[in-house]
């Protein structure tokens, strides 16, 4: 079945305007053009769309429905023109988790400073790729590595990882923490965008794992007490909740902070991002 946006557009008009005739006004065609398109419409689908009367059109109720997801396509389609249309003059970033902690003020800030004719924009994704490989954005802040070919990425900083716990915890008195110390808890761990892996611990002294996929989830659960997680400092930074804490892990490896990329379509403005980011994270 080959359906045209025109088609949609349409039927969307006459339901909006309420006769052919102001259809037909509102799409700057002729009114017998606006019968064709709606007859083809509905022999494509093979269900009529539309009751029509000497004083009224009303959708019947499969043209209800059908109405409806032509609102959502034709959004969509119109979406898809404005970023096009935009091209290099939009940069979208997407993050997983945290973005860029304490850095991502400053980040925005020097960025409409020193590139006003490129938009940035931020978009959370909780994927692997952070929405690169989805196509949510052009730019991707990844804290593991990036096995996939399609890609390639920079290291622009390096962060702590932090332990997140309960606040009322014995461990929350402590100023910071070893590794061994959350050996005997259970720790709840993103595998799909998460920096921590029960192989950070020896074989024999290994926390038990519970896995989550979202960073609200995350810290829901970790301010009952029942379990507690490990993240790199920029989630401390970007999430803090009454109820949980974030001590420093202190012999645990940092997390090394990725701008990834489709490597055979960079976006113009990926060497300006990697040096504005690794500029931040070298002075701070």
């Amino acid at each position: 079945m080959d359906l045209e946006l025109r088609q949609l557009r349409c039927l969307v008009a006459i339901v909006d305007e309420g006769t052919f005739t102001d259809a037909a006004l509102a799409l700057g065609v002729s009114q017998a053009a606006v019968s064709r398109t709606l007859a083809s419409l509905e022999r494509a689908l093979g269900f009529r769309l539309l009751r029509r009367t000497s004083r009224s059109v009303t959708p019947t109720s499969a043209g209800v429905r059908v109405v409806t997801h032509a609102r959502r396509v034709l959004a969509a389609a119109e979406e898809l023109v404005r970023e096009a249309s935009a091209g290099q003059h939009v940069l979208r970033i997407g993050y997983a988790w945290s973005a860029l902690g304490r850095h991502t003020p400053a980040f925005q800030r020097r960025w409409a400073a020193g590139h006003p004719g490129t938009e940035l924009h931020m978009v959370r994704v909780n994927s692997a790729t952070a929405g690169l490989a989805e196509g949510s954005c052009d730019l991707a802040v990844l804290r593991r590595p990036l096995e996939d070919r399609r890609f390639d990425s920079a290291i622009v900083g390096l962060e702590r990882r932090l332990c997140a716990m309960a606040a009322d915890d014995p461990l929350a008195r402590r100023r910071s923490l070893r590794l061994a110390d959350l050996s005997g808890h259970t720790l709840l761990i993103d595998r799909r965008t998460g920096t921590t892996t029960p192989e950070l611990w020896p074989p024999d002294s290994r926390p038990a794992i519970q896995e989550t996929y979202d960073v609200d989830d995350w810290l829901t659960a970790i301010s009952t007490g029942r379990c507690m997680g490990m993240s790199a400092e920029a989630t401390a930074s970007q999430y803090r909740r009454p109820g949980v804490v974030y001590r420093p892990v202190r012999d645990a490896e940092p997390v090394a902070v990725r701008l990834a990329w489709w490597r055979d379509d960079p976006h113009p403005a990926t060497q300006n991002v990697i040096e504005l980011l690794t500029d931040l994270y070298r002075k701070t």
